[in-house]
């Protein structure tokens, strides 16, 4: 049967007498943006095949698993411990509500990883019953470029598979690396974080990242001392810096000992522990140190320069907006192309993909208005411009709304420190960013309690187009923190587009 496939941006009716291939599609890579593509090209009519490495938590250059990165050694497992780390302050606050708790309260960390390995084996089996319910033949072993239309597959018994497709897809997403700090083999990525055979009671995690800031949160809701060093002023770079410095504050106050302006310039193993050196001459021993200073896309062992596929200067893998690299048949998704690496535009992608080649429907991945959310303990989340790239952006003025306020569950929850009982301090801040002369709300961000769960909400109102008066006429939930966002009436303040965002944190 012939199909439609896309050819320098246009539909175009391929010839039924073109060469035969053993596949129409071939993926390297069964993460969430390879498997999305697979199914659904496959649905779309598509033969399709897809290799994955060998199945472990801890990757490697020739381990991984059907799920990926998010669902064996990101996303899912992650989110289950900062579960875990929170329940341990919300115990705390049980007493407050009536509940006779014991005073002594036990963790078993081990409980815990047992809990969340046996849930990331339930989905790695689902993902494969996904493939195989849509059709798609699976292939366990290590992928790798021969030729423009030719995969090779090392199989676990070392066997080599050739297979010939008219497509192939590279989704191999990205792995864990380590700086070039003598003594990195004694530091651990957030690989090893997930599988710690024990509970570390003294941390030093260096990054100021996403995956640095909550391993703090996690590690130190479980009652360990953390300390967290990073080279800006605050963490997370990028994100909007004011609510960078409310996840500061509030991590300052569950007790993370942060280091700004520091890095490790050694990490020696000692009887003790692992003994790090700081840039300022500082010494600090720990049990575990984390490395969490970035992602590197996993493309070394691909073969892609041998057949002419382009890199990036990271090793990423280049292509334009369809996802389509420069050898016309070979395509990309996911972190390996280091565009937004999150799991749902890896979704995303593998998704317009399939209806690129074999839906006959063109598609551009849209990269406006993403949400995402950082999972520190309260968590971040936000969608659309920071007011620093509003402001760099904008003709004319930017107005700034925001809201801070204590939870309701706070007002009668709290702390022990000392064996006097604190109430939490811990305040919510919501903001929005908004362009004074169209009314059209640009960005939101929130950290507290439920952020990302209220923040999906607000990220569909910025698709739609939402205005600040819109917002203010939609009726709110009383009583919730969710309302804050329909609320706001009152500027907090106006900045020019030429001049500089001021905060007063």
């Amino acid at each position: 049967m012939a199909r439609k496939m896309l050819i320098d941006g246009e539909i175009t009716q391929t010839n039924e007498e073109e060469a035969h291939y053993d596949f129409d599609l071939f993926v390297i890579g069964a993460g969430s943006g390879g498997v999305r593509a697979s199914r659904f090209s496959a649905n779309y009519g598509a033969k399709v095949g897809i290799c994955e490495l060998p199945f472990h938590p801890i990757s490697s250059e020739v381990i991984g698993g059907v799920g990926g990165t998010c669902v064996i050694r990101g996303c899912v497992p992650k989110k289950i411990l900062v579960y875990g780390a929170s329940l341990g302050g919300e115990i705390e606050d049980a007493r407050s509500y009536g509940w006779e708790v014991n005073e002594k309260v036990d963790f078993n960390w081990q409980k815990l990883l047992h809990k969340k390995t046996d849930e990331i084996l339930r989905l790695n089996g689902i993902y494969k019953r996904l493939l195989t319910n849509a059709g798609v033949k699976l292939f366990e072993g290590e992928g790798k470029l021969v030729g423009p239309n030719e995969v090779e597959v090392t199989q676990l018994d070392g066997t080599k598979l050739s297979y010939s497709a008219k497509h192939i897809l590279i989704a191999t997403g990205s792995r864990a690396q380590r700086p070039a700090i003598p003594g990195q083999e004694f530091a651990i990525t957030s690989d090893e974080a997930l599988s710690l055979e024990e509970f570390p009671k003294h941390a030093v995690v260096l990054g100021g990242g996403y995956i640095a800031v909550e391993f703090a949160s996690i590690w130190r809701g479980m009652g360990a001392t953390v300390e967290l060093l990073f080279r800006k002023e605050l963490p997370l770079r990028g994100f909007d810096d004011e609510m960078r410095a409310v996840v500061a504050r509030n991590m300052e106050g569950r007790g993370v000992n942060l280091h700004p302006r520091t890095t490790i310039t050694e990490v020696i193993k000692t009887e003790d522990g692992v003994k790090v050196t700081t840039d300022h001459g500082e010494e600090i021993t720990a049990d575990v140190v984390l490395f969490a200073t970035g992602r590197a896309p996993n493309t070394k062992r691909l073969n892609l320069e041998a057949v002419g596929v382009e890199l990036d200067k990271t090793g990423a893998v280049k292509v334009d907006e369809y996802s389509r690299t420069n050898i016309p048949n070979i395509w990309a998704v996911g972190d390996v192309t280091n565009r937004i690496n999150l799991t749902p535009v890896a979704l995303m992608e593998g998704t317009y993909f399939a209806k690129t080649v074999f839906g006959g429907q063109p598609s551009k991945p849209d990269y406006r208005d993403v949400p995402c959310a950082v999972f520190a303990i309260p968590p971040l989340s936000v969608v659309g411009l920071s007011e620093e790239q509003a402001i760099e952006q904008a003709n004319g003025d930017i107005s700034v709304f925001t809201s801070t306020f204590n939870p309701l569950k706070n007002t009668i929850s709290g702390i022990l420190l000392d064996s006097i009982k604190h109430r939490r301090q811990e305040k919510s801040v919501m903001k929005l960013v908004v362009d004074a002369e169209t009314d059209k709300v640009l960005g939101a961000s929130m950290c507290g309690p439920d952020a990302p769960e209220i923040m999906q909400g607000i990220a569909v109102a910025l698709k739609c187009g939402a205005t600040k008066a819109q917002l203010d006429s939609t009726v709110g939930i009383h009583p919730s923190a969710a309302e804050e966002f329909v609320t706001m009436r009152t500027e907090t303040r106006r900045v020019s587009g030429s001049g500089k965002p001021k905060t007063n944190l």
